[in-house]
């Protein structure tokens, strides 16, 4: 998977030269926390929500109410923007793009192709556009840990038991036990009852435990 599968395309920029509190009512209205900062089509910056509550005066300033709104009105974002901006391309991986922001230790990696920014993605795209559906999550049906099974072997054991009691598999994927440091088999099962997969597991001589999972994902926020 690439970046460009998961990105926001159509994101929302600034230029340098916008005031810091119309920037501030963009990400308002938007309902976003962060806008790249581009200046001629190349990405001079970008400016969070963060950056513009700490560049905001103190409640504790001596100002007046309008000798505040003077100086807020003439502060712009070339003054408070973060100029040494982490970026990814377009065509990197997901895994990639993980691991940048891993560590550089950012939340947000504005996508570029060709020098131009094209999207942006967040921390929020990683758990909803990708953990999210490997875990099958905002879907019904129960999920099942079968210990130790994360070897071909068993896995093949497993899908045979899953077939012969008509049960399709939603997700899977493989957890490394930290007593053991072998994997168990992780499956969301698109059944609520899943006790005959259960049973017919022991009868193969593995252990499993099985638990409801009907979550629903909150609204992605960039």
């Amino acid at each position: 998977m690439r970046v460009r599968d998961i990105m926001t395309s159509n994101v929302i920029t600034v230029s340098s030269d916008t005031p810091m509190v119309e920037a501030g009512k963009m990400m308002e209205f938007h309902r976003i926390e962060r806008l790249p900062v581009v200046d001629r089509g190349k990405l001079v910056g970008i400016v969070t929500k963060e950056i513009l509550e700490r560049a905001a005066p103190s409640q504790a300033t001596s100002l007046t109410r309008w000798e505040l709104g003077h100086l807020l009105s003439r502060m712009k974002v070339s003054e408070i923007m973060k100029k040494d901006v982490v970026t990814i391309e377009a065509d990197d991986t997901v895994e990639c793009a993980i691991a940048t922001a891993q560590e550089k230790r950012v939340g947000s990696l504005p996508v570029l192709q060709g020098g131009h920014v094209v999207g942006i993605v967040t921390t929020n795209d990683f758990f909803y556009k990708i953990l999210n559906p490997i875990m099958g999550m905002g879907q019904g049906g129960s999920r099942i840990s079968v210990h130790e099974a994360g070897e071909a072997e068993q896995i093949g054991n497993v899908m045979e038991c899953l077939r012969q009691n008509g049960v399709q598999v939603v997700a899977m994927g493989t957890i490394k036990r930290p007593d053991t440091q072998k994997n168990d088999l992780v499956l969301h099962l698109d059944t609520d009852d899943p006790t005959k997969v259960l049973e017919g597991l022991k009868r193969l001589g593995l252990s499993a435990e099985a638990r409801g999972f009907q979550p629903r994902p909150a609204p992605v926020r960039h």
